[in-house]
């Protein structure tokens, strides 16, 4: 009991660290749940470049399986939350569609890790991501977003539908729920800390 008075005492005399702040990516196809994620838990009032679709654009983004969607992301997505007091995240959600995929080597820029969100209904939505991601060498996770009226499938089945490498984590979630959207952004930083030490181990000693 005495020893941990004296430690509380040393740490109270020590001065206050600035928190580490990591930047993760929150990616996927379109309409499957970026922004609502972002949204759910952020401390701060996300930043949205949202538009309102029209018809025109309907022919351009396709919406089968999300035709009540009514805006898109046209640049990115911001929010921020702290994970503890040493610990504090800055999110980006990128834009789903294809013809705004020359920004997102400006988003990956610094990016420790992402988020692959992932809809069953419209799988082959998340494949050019996951692709992207391999190809930078981002350590990444798979989310499968629970859509009301959507089918639940065994995570191995959409594991070998994604053609997923085992290494990397596959986890459901609700991204409209702050608990389910917060247990995400921990398992992408825990899985990105565990591939930068992987990385430094297995480095040659110069």
């Amino acid at each position: 009991m005495v020893f941990g008075r004296s430690e509380r005492r040393a740490r109270a005399n020590q001065p206050p660290t600035d928190p580490v702040t990591l930047k993760i990516l929150v990616a996927g196809g379109f309409g499957v749940g970026k922004t609502t994620l972002v949204g759910a838990v952020s401390e701060i009032k996300p930043l949205r470049t949202e538009e309102t679709l029209t018809e025109a654009s309907r022919s351009v983004d396709d919406t089968e399986g999300v035709e009540a969607k009514t805006t898109t992301t046209v640049a990115m997505d911001f929010g921020r939350i702290t994970l503890s007091e040493t610990l504090v995240l800055y999110l980006f959600g990128t834009p789903g569609q294809d013809r705004f995929w020359f920004l997102w080597d400006e988003l990956a820029q610094g990016a420790l890790g992402a988020v692959v969100l992932v809809d069953t209904r419209r799988l082959e939505d998340s494949f050019s991501a996951i692709d992207y991601f391999e190809r930078r060498g981002i350590p990444f996770v798979v989310a499968v977003n629970r859509f009301d009226g959507a089918e639940d499938y065994p995570t191995e089945t959409v594991r070998q539908a994604l053609d997923l490498d085992q290494r990397t984590p596959l986890l459901v979630c609700d991204a409209r729920e702050l608990g389910s959207a917060k247990n995400v952004l921990i398992s992408v930083v825990e899985h990105a800390m565990l591939a930068a030490n992987e990385q430094r181990s297995s480095a040659p000693v110069s």
